[in-house]
C-alpha cells in the first residue's frame, strides 16, 4: 500500500468514532499491537528528542524501504508512534519524504493533544523523515 492509502485507511477509521473517548481508546489499542523494538535499539541515539514521554525510534533499510520499529513507556504516546509507523513503515526513502502529514490534522489528532504531546508528534515525524533523508542520500 502506498502512503496515501495508508492515510486514507486511518482516517476512515477514525471517523467511524463519535467522539475522542473513543478515538484516545483506540489510539492505545494501536499502540498494544506495535510490534516490540529490539532491546538493543532502546538506546539514547533513538530516543525522540522533544517528546515529554521516552519514545524510541529505529529505522533499518530493508532492499529499498526503510522498515521502522519503535516504542514509548506512555502509552497514548506508543500509540501515536504506532500511526505513524503504520504509515511510514515499509516504504521507500524518496516517499517519505515526500509524503505529506494532513492526515493527523484530517483526523483531529493534533488539536487534541496537550501542547507537549503535539510539539513530541512533530518530533517523531521529523525523525522519521532524518531517518529518509539519510538513507536517500546513501543511495
Amino acid at each position: 500500500m502506498t502512503i496515501q492509502e495508508i492515510q486514507r485507511d486511518i482516517i476512515d477509521e477514525f471517523s467511524m468514532f463519535d467522539d475522542w473517548m473513543e478515538r484516545y481508546e483506540y489510539i492505545i489499542e494501536l499502540g498494544k499491537s506495535l510490534p516490540l523494538i529490539e532491546e538493543q535499539y532502546k538506546k539514547e541515539d533513538n530516543i525522540i528528542k522533544g517528546c515529554q514521554s521516552k519514545v524510541w525510534v529505529h529505522g533499518q533499510q530493508n532492499d529499498d524501504k526503510i522498515v521502522f520499529t519503535a516504542d514509548s513507556d506512555a502509552i497514548l504516546t506508543k500509540g501515536i508512534i504506532a500511526i505513524l509507523i503504520r504509515t511510514f513503515s515499509n516504504q521507500k526513502a524518496i516517499d517519505i519524504l515526500d509524503a505529506n502529514t494532513n492526515f493527523i490534522d484530517e483526523i483531529g489528532l493534533k488539536e487534541h493533544l496537550s501542547p507537549t504531546r503535539a510539539n513530541g508528534l512533530v518530533s517523531m515525524i521529523k525523525q522519521i523523515k532524518m531517518y529518509a533523508l539519510a538513507f536517500d542520500a546513501k543511495n
